[in-house]
Parts: structure tokens; sequence; C-alpha cells
């Protein structure tokens, strides 16, 4: 069966369960249609946060609508439509971004947002730690199960690491890299 987005929520509101996903260039049509609808309805609820770390200072506005009728029905369970925009300074660079999202759940914009947030928060601690510290898309195999043999050796590492008290895994790779009786006590 070909997967494509359509019926995957197809199958995961068939399950029972609801979905919160991001719309983007990849659906054109659909990202035309939530824009349009932004432009022209006035939002249902609207939840504002900001926040400063390091060198960014960044303002979240999470926008909410109720379903839009024009939407293609195979979108199916499509209860509230969600605008993300972000904009800030990250390291005093001006920047501005704004998602858009169609979800299964009837929440407020408070909800939302912490959705999201919880959702990038994997994203940072997970996905950018395998990208971009331990380098997983640079690996060089391709024989065999060793792609996934090697992600599921670094996914135990991220794990012991976080285990053992490091918020930052370069910090632990630091200070543990030549310290081996010290990486045979993690297990």
């Amino acid at each position: 069966m070909l997967c494509t987005p359509k019926k995957t929520i197809e199958q995961i509101i068939a399950s029972g369960n609801d979905y919160l996903i991001t719309v983007k260039g990849n659906q054109p049509k659909l990202f035309a249609q939530l824009q349009t609808q932004f432009e022209q309805a006035p939002t249902q609820n609207v939840d504002r946060q900001m926040e400063r770390t390091r060198n960014r200072q960044t303002q979240r506005t999470v926008s909410v609508l109720a379903p839009v009728t024009d939407i293609d029905p195979l979108w199916v369970g499509i209860q509230r439509v969600i605008r993300v925009e972000r904009v800030g300074t990250r390291a005093k660079r001006p920047f501005t971004e704004t998602m858009f999202y169609i979800s299964s759940l009837s929440l407020d914009a408070a909800g939302f947002a912490q959705r999201i947030r919880q959702h990038w928060h994997i994203e940072n601690r997970l996905h950018w730690v395998k990208d971009v510290v331990l380098k997983e898309d640079d690996a060089p195999l391709c024989a065999g199960n060793a792609l996934v043999n090697f992600a599921i050796v670094r996914t135990m590492a991220l794990n012991l690491f976080r285990h053992h008290g490091f918020d930052s895994i370069t910090q632990g790779l630091r200070r543990l890299a030549h310290n081996i009786p010290v990486l045979f006590s993690f297990f």
C-alpha cells in the first residue's frame, strides 16, 4: 500500500488515536488553503509566549482556527488548524518563521503550544544531537545492518550519557572519551 500523509492520518484516526501534523511545502494545496484561512478568518484562540535563552530571544504566537470547510475531505478528522509564528533574534540576527499544523485534537492555543514545544524538545534532545554531535548522517556505513546497528548504539550511548547526568552530550564526550574505566562503569 502506498504510504501518503492522507492515508497515514486515516490509519491514525481508525486506530483511535489523534494527530498533530506540520503542514509543509510538500502539500502545496493544503499549505495554501491554511495560509488563506488565517488571512481571512478571525482566530478562535491565541497564545503568546516569550523566551530568552543564551543568545536568542523568541516570541511565539500560536493561533487556532476551527476546521475549515474547503479542505479536501481525505484529510480525515481535522478539528483544528494551527499557525505558529516565531519572531526574534538568534546571535543578534533577526528571524521570522511561520508554520502551519493540522490536528484531530480540539485543544486551545495554549494546549497546542505545549504539544508543539514537546515535539521540539524531542527534536532538539535526540535527532539534532544524533545528526550534529554524533554525525549520524555522515556515517560511511552502508553494508548489511550496519546503519541500523550503529543507530541503536548511538541511541544507547545518548541514553547512558543522559542517565548519568550529562545534559550536553558534547561535554560528556569530551570528559569521558579517554576515561575507559568510567565509561565501563555506565553498564
